[in-house]
Order: structure tokens, then sequence, then C-alpha cells
């Protein structure tokens, strides 16, 4: 006979919730590559003035200068060469990091705000507020995005924060209904019923109760958005109404060197990668994001 202090029972030890996500997140190698290519971004892009070799609006003697690798007896002071008027890439590009990384945080702060509060609204008041606010949101999607900025950018005139809140607008859309049907699927469940019968007001049950429950897609969301924003701002500074000279901005870089293309290919072809490789790592890590906080693929 074996005693009862001699049986063990096998209980499964309690994840913490952080510990759960980080396991499943991790299992996407996609996702943690982009990750860690995103902190070392963010890590350069904070401290650009120390990690960029040289100013990156001076002008040096030298300009459409290859980079070393491909040009014998090349100077390693420009590792990556320089531009049409003998600037740093390298430099400006470290420095387009971080501009780009802001743009994205400012972009997505607000299409994130704007976006949640209506899609709150129209999701649990209904009737005309909802059919007004997804109307509105409807005639946005109808037309092309980027056209839609370009306009918006047009009347209010080319700058870096006018080109920021027109592509905030027109990233509204995705948001507002992201969060409606969130909304809807939550609102008639027990904790929001009970928390109602409570005496919760509307604002408690909106802001409180309910928007806890809707965070998992709109973190998805809100990662990708750095992503459409970075390519958004890429293209209005492509065209001339982003940033505007001399901004280390990576679409004005593109766009500035677009006559050099034949003769100088390292001009264009170094902020191009810069702007794939960041696009794709927030992508990435999206579907990381995606893959950890849904319940179902979790099974």
């Amino acid at each position: 006979m074996t005693n009862n202090s001699e049986i063990t029972t096998n209980v499964p030890i309690q994840q913490s919730p952080l510990r759960e996500f980080w396991l499943h997140f991790s299992h996407n190698r996609g996702a943690v590559i982009g990750l860690i290519y995103i902190i070392v971004v963010f890590f350069v892009s904070v401290f650009a003035d120390f990690v960029s070799p040289h100013d990156p609006i001076a002008q040096a003697r030298d300009y459409l200068l290859m980079p070393p690798a491909w040009l014998e007896g090349g100077s390693w002071d420009f590792i990556l060469g320089t531009d049409d008027v003998g600037r740093d890439i390298l430099s400006r590009l470290i420095h387009g990091a971080r501009l780009s990384l802001f743009i994205g945080l400012l972009v997505v702060s607000l299409s994130f705000i704007l976006g949640v509060s209506l899609g709150l609204v129209a999701g649990y008041v209904g009737g005309v507020v909802d059919i007004l606010i997804m109307r509105i949101i409807d005639i946005m999607l109808a037309m092309p995005s980027l056209l839609l900025a370009i306009a918006i950018v047009a009347i209010l005139g080319p700058s870096l924060l006018n080109a920021s809140f027109a592509i905030a607008l027109v990233s509204l859309p995705s948001y507002v209904r992201l969060t409606r049907a969130s909304v809807l699927n939550e609102i008639n469940r027990d904790y929001v019923t009970a928390s109602r019968v409570a005496g919760a007001k509307a604002l408690r049950l909106m802001f409180i109760v309910i928007l806890p429950n809707c965070v998992a897609p709109l973190i998805v969301q809100t990662t990708l958005g750095f992503s459409n924003a970075i390519l958004d701002m890429a293209a209005l500074g492509f065209l001339g109404i982003g940033a505007q000279p001399p901004t280390p901005e990576w679409g004005a870089m593109l766009a500035e060197a677009l006559q050099f293309v034949q003769r100088a290919w390292w001009v264009v072809t170094f902020p191009g990668v810069a702007i794939l490789f960041t696009v794709l790592a927030f992508n990435l890590m999206g579907d990381g994001l995606r893959d950890a906080l849904d319940p179902k693929l979790k099974q």
C-alpha cells in the first residue's frame, strides 16, 4: 500500500498572461525577427545624433561618391556613398529612421484616438448616429486613400505635419469599422448587462467596460498602421508634398535621387531598401501579434 502523501497529482502550472503571450508570439520566427529589427531601428533613431557619422545636411566636397565596397581606393568615411550634393547617405538614412518612426507614432495616435472614439459611439449608440458615421466612413473608403491624402495636403499646403494629418485622416476607416464590429459583438454580453444594471453610465460602459475587451484586434491594426503610415509618407515625400528638402526623409530621398537612377544606383537603392525592410518588419510583427492574441489561432 502507498501512503496518500506519496501520491502526486500532475497539476498544470498556470502561466502569467505576459508569459503566455510571449510563448505564442515567439513561435512565429518572422515576428521575432521583425521585433528585433524594429528595436534596432528605434535605438538607432533615438541616438541618431551619436550614431550617424556625419551631419545629415552637411555637404561634402565629393558628390555622387560610390560606396567604398564598390570603389577601389574609396574613402570609408562614407560607407554608403554620398548623394548629388555630397551629403552622407548613411547619416540621412539614420535620421530618416527617426522621422519615419515619429510620423508613424503621430499618425497612429491620431487615427487610433479618433477612430476608436467614433467606432465606440457608432456601435454603442446605434440608430441614426451609427448610420451617419458609417456612411461617412463608406464615402472615405470609396476613394483611394493615397489620392484622398494628396487632396488634403494640396488644400492644407505641403508640409510634414499636414501630410501626417492627411494620412491619419485616411487611416480612420479601418479603426472605426474594427471598433464598431467589436462593440456590437460585446454589447449584449452578460458582463455589459450586469454593469448597466449596476448603474454604470454610458461613458463608463464604453471606455471602461467594453473597450478593454476590444483591444486585441486594435493592437494588431495599430501595428500594421505603422507600416501603412511609413509607406504613405514615403509616397507623399516622393511626390514632393510631404517632407521638404533638406529634411532627411526616405521618400524625399528617393524623389531627389530619381534622376540619378542609371548612373548612381546607390542613391536610390539604400532608401528603398530601408523602407522595404521597415515596412516588412512591422507587417511580420503584426502577424505575430495576431497569432498571439487570437484565441482561435492559439488552439
